[in-house]
């Protein structure tokens, strides 16, 4: 599976399951920690936890398994490392107070429908 694919079924998955505010960045030119970001938001802890629980299942689905897993426990951020692709899902205030999208800014959004 490559990496347009890896990012439509990570967007689907999260816009399925009730992610708020999806941003997908490419960061590919600007950084050589990854070639995405997704960024995604929850109304609470819970959903935060619903959001990766879905979001693995959908992958592990596809063979896709993420390497490495961050902030699940206080799920506040919590960082889903799937290679080229780094998935983030805040809480609200969290995204609000770290704001990837201004840090990231010289990145290209991209928009999937």
């Amino acid at each position: 599976m490559d990496n347009k694919e890896k990012i439509e079924l990570i967007y689907k998955s999260l816009d399925s399951h009730k992610a708020e505010n999806v941003r997908i960045i490419d960061i590919s030119k600007i950084s050589i920690m990854a070639d995405y970001f997704v960024v995604a938001s929850a109304g609470n802890i819970n959903h935060v936890h619903a959001l990766c629980d879905y979001l693995e299942e959908d992958m592990r689905k596809a063979g896709v398994h993420y390497s490495h897993m961050e902030g699940y426990d206080s799920a506040n951020w919590v960082l889903m490392d799937y290679g080229d692709i780094i998935v983030h899902i805040f809480d609200n205030a969290s995204r609000d107070f770290y704001d990837l999208e201004h840090v990231w800014r010289d990145g290209s959004m991209i928009e999937l429908a």
